[in-house]
């Protein structure tokens, strides 16, 4: 177990490093940085200053050097439109952010897990082709589209939900169950799949032979293996959300880091960009090496 966890670390410190590179040369090799802040109507000598003022005149590898040492010390700089710390900015958005995503994600557990046994139960009936129909059009519907006809319904038509905003709990009913929706169908088929392989397996059909009731058996024999695989994409889907979270919020213009990037990208703030971008990709890093390192420990036979 424990050359499997240091294999699995090592992985995910080789892709935390890659992620970090390639997120700083993306935002430095889209155009002249300087001349963006600097903006339309600025001179010459003001985007050369500019360009020396914020080190943009040094060599590429040293502002990657001097960037990703702040990183590591938390210290991504200021931002150039808020004027104030990034950190101070990721810390005031970024429970939202997360309370969304876990609400979401609930949501799409919750739905989908007892969805999947069911379609596994009941396979090749109508129950089976209706949640295999909700899959498909789960992941062939986009999800802004999806929130707007949440909000046309719930909010514009029937006025039970609010629109926007993040006050109460309200507020996050529609966008968690347009964001959980996207999660919703692999997490079923993964279920499904898991559910039709254990009840296949020669254990339950002794569980079978030996007279337990039904009930026992489904729950206690048949979902609690077919669940372990659910959990490494449970972790993965979350740290989707978490990058699809800017769709939603600014759908329904909850101010977390969705939000953010998304007026930051507009604004050519770029030190917040690459903030939240490498932030997002370590929180999905983590969980992805969690979620390895749960499935090992359920099941021995992943460690080899």
């Amino acid at each position: 177990m424990l050359r499997f966890m240091l294999q699995r670390i090592f992985v995910a410190i080789a892709v935390a490093v890659t992620v970090s590179v390639a997120s700083f040369m993306l935002l430095h090799l889209s155009g002249d940085l300087a001349a963006a802040i600097a903006g339309p109507e600025a001179t010459s000598a003001q985007v050369e200053a500019i360009r020396v003022q914020y080190g943009l005149n040094q060599p590429m590898l040293a502002q990657f050097t001097a960037w990703a040492w702040k990183a590591l010390h938390f210290d991504f700089g200021n931002s150039f439109y808020f004027r104030e710390s990034v950190v101070d900015l990721l810390a005031s958005r970024m429970p939202i952010t997360l309370f969304l995503g876990v609400v979401a994600l609930a949501v799409a557990l919750f739905v989908a897990i007892p969805l999947g046994v069911l379609a596994a139960v009941k396979r090749d009936t109508w129950i089976d082709r209706l949640a295999l129909s909700v899959s498909v059009l789960g992941q062939a519907m986009p999800s802004f589209w999806f929130g707007l006809t949440l909000i046309m319904i719930f909010s514009v038509n029937l006025r039970w939900l609010p629109v926007s905003g993040n006050t109460t709990w309200k507020h996050f009913v529609l966008p968690a169950v347009a964001l959980g929706y996207y999660a919703m169908p692999a997490v079923m088929r993964l279920t499904r799949n898991g559910m039709l392989e254990v009840l296949a397996s020669d254990y339950v059909r002794t569980a079978r032979a030996k007279g337990l009731p039904p009930r026992k058996i489904l729950i206690r024999h048949a979902l609690r293996n077919a669940v372990i695989t659910v959990i490494a994409l449970a972790a993965v889907q979350f740290g989707f959300m978490l990058g699809g979270s800017i769709v939603i919020e600014a759908v329904f213009s909850l101010q977390g880091l969705g939000q953010l990037a998304w007026e930051s990208i507009a604004r050519n703030d770029f030190p917040v960009v690459q903030a939240i971008v490498l932030v997002l990709a370590m929180i999905y890093i983590a969980l992805t090496l969690a979620a390895d390192l749960l499935n090992a420990f359920l099941d021995p036979r992943l460690r080899q």
